[in-house]
């Protein structure tokens, strides 16, 4: 069992069977989407590949980008410690400070796709009953109060590394997952699964309808 696994359940002080189970129906779940997609693997590799490159392209600019990096987030940490919101400009992520227009287009299909895959895959979890996971009520509630208890430093470094929008990914797609299948159906909703184009945008994650009517769709 992987460390980190094993650390998140004694945080939590969870059966460590029931966790373990829960956490495995979430990764079977993505081998469940990408057995239902074929396509999905090969296109999400074809867009990192395009997003390294284009950063690579980029190199002769690091020294320049990295020193305007460290600038920004030296006055964001200090405003976090002290326990004041770090100003506008100095709370994105690592990537976010290197990454410029040409990547965001890439950047934001990608985050669109992994909210999709997390979001399903959290809604799958929520589905599980005690009878699968005897203790799935206790681990979701704990789970979800976690991330309550972190202090302002620890948010800012979370965000910093990029793991608040790992959390967002989550939450965001799971709410779109919801509101696709109570307004069309599970079977509506899996028309995602059939073609690059059919993948919700960034904005169509935060507005389920804008999918809903582009794939010119409707419960019968």
């Amino acid at each position: 069992m992987a460390p980190n696994i094993i650390a998140i359940e004694q945080e939590l002080n969870v059966v460590p069977e029931d966790f373990r189970l829960w956490v495995c129906l979430h990764e079977q779940t993505h081998r469940v989407q990408f057995a239902a997609a074929p396509w999905l693997r090969e296109h999400m590799l074809e867009q990192i590949s395009e997003l390294s490159v284009s950063i690579a392209a980029k190199a002769d600019t690091l020294g320049d980008r990295l020193q305007h990096a460290l600038k920004v987030l030296s006055t964001g940490a200090k405003q976090a410690a002290a326990g004041e919101q770090p100003a506008e400009g100095t709370t994105g992520s690592l990537l976010e400070l290197f990454r410029g227009p040409e990547e965001k287009a890439v950047f934001s299909h990608l985050t669109a796709v992994m909210s999709l895959l997390e979001g399903h895959a959290n809604v799958v979890m929520d589905a599980v009953d005690a009878s699968v996971v005897p203790t799935v009520k206790t681990i979701r509630q704990r789970f979800n109060a976690r991330s309550k208890s972190r202090g302002a430093l620890e948010k800012w470094v979370r965000k910093l590394m990029g793991l608040d929008a790992k959390a967002r990914q989550y939450t965001d797609g799971a709410k779109f997952v919801r509101a696709v299948v109570d307004q069309i159906g599970m079977e509506g909703f899996n028309k995602v699964w059939e073609q690059a184009g059919n993948l919700p945008t960034e904005e169509e994650i935060h507005q389920p309808d804008l999918w809903i009517s582009r794939m010119d769709l409707s419960r019968a």
